[in-house]
Formats: structure tokens, sequence, C-alpha cells
């Protein structure tokens, strides 16, 4: 059949568009068509009348239910007439009527294949919807705007079947400032989605409430602490999640406090830098730490880029094994606006490991100062 096209419902599920209803009789019409003309130059005209059976089969798969029982009508009334009307030879009444009762039997199939088809696809749709309305409420759709920052960036989990992967982000607008969170929940599968569920709402919640980020950061650390326990008693295993965690205010100088995660790079002037921060203990080890957490400084002036990710981007691999030069891609860049970066940086990623797709979920963000400020 003719005129078929993929369409993309989410990330997580594919439905298929069914032709038009014009273009699925010129098809029909078409094949029959054809098939008369080869049996007829070939002289086997009822015998490749087989071929028209398997039209219901493809309609099922492509089109509506409607649409089907109309191939499915329309192959039986063909493949029927031409078996009474052309092969008059009584020895062969057995196979004819084999014929007609096979072909009767694939259509009535066919229809209710297709019925089960497009209930189940609305079915997932309807379950697509809901799982999007919960990942707006789980990951802000970026970009996010507070009256110190504008926080845009790139997100693609690894599965394309998982809404949320292992990486998190999120920004808050508090009291003390914006606070803004990046992180990376070691392992995979649904047990890793727990534990970021479990830093995002404490981060929400205790954003709020503590005034410097270290306390900030024992929070974060206390929550992942109060999963893994939960996740000990349910037989999963425990998790720790890198975090970088950012305070933004009126101050030409920002407050970091990274818990074993990728640095960030500062864009400013056509220069890129790495500021020099103390690298914690992920989240859920901090009793494991020999000194507790440190705050650290860094300029970030009104015009600079503040850039960062996951370690989904600069674990990014080629196929000879060699990692994604960041700091290298970032100085090439330098020039793209903060909206275009991320999509850039992550682009160019996926094209450095040929195409082969990330190893990892991915997330990219850039903050800049606000105007609104």
């Amino acid at each position: 059949m003719t005129g078929i096209r993929r369409k993309r419902s989410g990330e997580a599920f594919d439905t298929i568009e069914p032709p038009g209803n014009t273009q699925l009789v010129a098809s029909v019409v078409t094949i029959t068509g054809v098939v008369e003309l080869l049996g007829a130059l070939s002289g086997s005209e009822v015998w490749l009348l087989g071929l028209l059976v398997f039209l219901p089969g493809a309609a099922s798969a492509l089109g509506t239910v409607r649409q089907t029982t109309f191939v499915a009508v329309w192959t039986t009334v063909v493949v029927t007439a031409s078996v009474l009307l052309r092969d008059r030879d009584a020895g062969h009444w057995f196979d004819r009527l084999l014929l007609i009762l096979f072909t009767l039997g694939l259509a009535a199939t066919s229809v209710y294949g297709c019925h089960r088809r497009i209930r189940r696809e609305h079915a997932m749709l309807r379950l697509r919807s809901t799982a999007a309305a919960m990942q707006r409420h789980i990951l802000h759709p970026l970009p996010l705007l507070t009256d110190d920052v504008l926080v845009n960036g790139v997100y693609e989990p690894l599965q394309e079947d998982r809404l949320v992967g292992g990486d998190i982000y999120d920004v808050v607008d508090s009291p003390f400032g914006t606070r803004v969170l990046i992180g990376d929940v070691q392992g995979k599968g649904l047990t890793a989605v727990g534990a970021a569920f479990a830093v995002i709402g404490a981060f929400r919640e205790a954003a709020h409430r503590e005034p410097t980020l270290t306390a900030l950061a024992d929070a974060l650390d206390a929550a992942v602490v109060r999963h893994n326990s939960y996740a000990t008693h349910t037989g999963d295993d425990e998790r720790f999640v890198t975090a970088l965690v950012v305070g933004v205010d009126a101050e030409t100088e920002v407050q970091a406090v990274n818990c074993g995660h990728v640095l960030p790079y500062v864009l400013y002037d056509g220069e890129v830098s790495v500021p020099d921060l103390d690298t914690g203990v992920p989240l859920g080890l901090a009793e494991l730490a020999d000194e507790p957490t440190t705050v650290g400084w860094f300029d970030f002036p009104d015009g600079a880029t503040l850039v960062l990710s996951t370690d989904g981007l600069t674990e990014t691999r080629s196929a000879d094994g060699t990692f994604y030069p960041v700091d290298e891609r970032l100085a090439k860049y330098v020039a793209l606006s903060a909206n275009d970066l991320p999509q850039t940086l992550h682009d160019d990623a996926r094209a450095f490991a040929d195409r082969g797709g990330p190893h990892d979920d991915v997330a990219v963000l850039t903050v800049r100062r606000s105007r609104r400020h």
C-alpha cells in the first residue's frame, strides 16, 4: 500500500498514521489490477488471486477498522467472483471452496486484529498522555526563567521508553536567590529513577528552607540515604547521586557545591574557563567523607554563560574509544547563543560517536543572568 507515514506521538510510543481513503482505494484497485493482469498473462488467474488474500492483513497493520473492513470485503468479493466465474472445472471445486473459505477467515481475522491494534494504541496514547503530564511536574520543561537567571538546555534519556532517566535538573527561585541543580543517579533502571525523584523532591522543598548551599546539599544527601534505606527493605539496589548545586543572586559571584559531579564551564568574552571547585563525595555517601561539604565561589558576570552537563556528554566516545573533547568543542561554539548551544553540543556529541547515539542519559544546561533582575 502507498501513502503510509509513521507519526511520532512521543518518546515512548509510535503510532501509525493511516492512509487517506482515496489513497487506500487507489492502492487496492491498483494491486487488484496488477494481479488480474499477471493472471491473464500467465493463464493462472485463480491461483494468483491468492495474493489478494494478504491485503486485509496489511490493512489491519496500517489502516483503521473501517478501512480494513473495506479491504476485507473487497478482497472477498473479488476472490469469490473470480473463482466462481472463471474456473468452471468441476474437479477443482474443493480447491475453489478452500480458497474462498481461507479468504473469508483471513478477512475476519484482519478486521479483528485491526480492532485490537487500535484499542491498544489508544490505551498506550492515554498512558503516554498521563506520563507526559507527570513529567511536567517532575522535570519542568525548559527554558526556565527566574528573577536571577534564564536556564535553557536539552535533556534526553538513554532509553526512549522512559520519560525520565537517571539525569536530573531543576531550578528554584528561593528567598535566598535562584538555586540550580543538575545531577546524575548512579546506575540504570526504575530504581535509579526513584532516586532521581527523591532528590528532585528534596531539592524543591529544601531550596526554600535552607539559607546556605551546604545545608541544602546535606538535605539532599539525607534524602538519598532515606531512599536507599527504603530500597534495601524492598530488595532494590542502593544508589548514589552526583550533583552540582549553584546559587545565583544579584552579586557578580555565584556559589556552588560540587558533590562528585562534572565541573561547570563559564563562557565569557570569547573565553572558556573551568571554576576551581572542591569536589566532594556524591549524595548518599556523606557519612564516608573525611571532611564536611564545602561551598566554592567563582565569577559569573552579566553576559557570561554557565554551562552545566552530566557525564552523558563528557563520557561520549567515538568508535575508537576517544572521549568527546568538551573543552575543545566549547571553544569552537563559544560565540553561539545560550539558547542554541545545548542542542548544538548534543548533536555534535552524537556525530562524534559516529551516529551510534548516546551511551548514557544526557543533560546539558546553559545559565545566563536574567534581564528581569
